[in-house]
């Protein structure tokens, strides 16, 4: 069965770069999208940013010019690269897949990111 296993998340002042990453098993095709959402307390579950089978990536607004993703499309990964972290990136952090041949959405366990101040 698919399984979505992330890991990089931790602890860092404001300022400072994490890098969170997630690999993907079971997996039978190619992900339609493959990417990362957040939910902090008290909101909700927002995207973050995704790369589509295409190589196109989105990203949430707030996280423009300071996120970064990238895909390994034979490995099934996904990363993502987080610099210049502020207070307001602090959230639990979802790997996310979807695949449009069979309508299935994945998710992982999600990972803590935390910001002091």
């Amino acid at each position: 069965q698919v399984q979505l296993v992330e890991s990089g998340g931790g602890l860092v002042q404001p300022g400072g770069s994490l890098r969170l990453s997630c690999a993907a098993s079971g997996i039978k095709s190619t992900l339609y999208r493959f990417g990362w959402h957040r939910q902090a307390p008290g909101q909700d579950r927002d995207l973050v940013a995704d790369m589509d089978s295409h190589g196109t990536s989105r990203y949430a607004d707030s996280v423009k010019g300071r996120f970064t993703i990238s895909r390994d499309y034979a490995k099934e990964t996904v990363s993502l690269q987080m610099n210049d972290l502020k207070p307001e990136d602090a959230a639990v952090y979802y790997c996310y897949g979807y695949s449009d041949r069979n309508g299935q959405a994945y998710w992982g366990q999600g990972t803590q990111v935390s910001v002091s101040s």
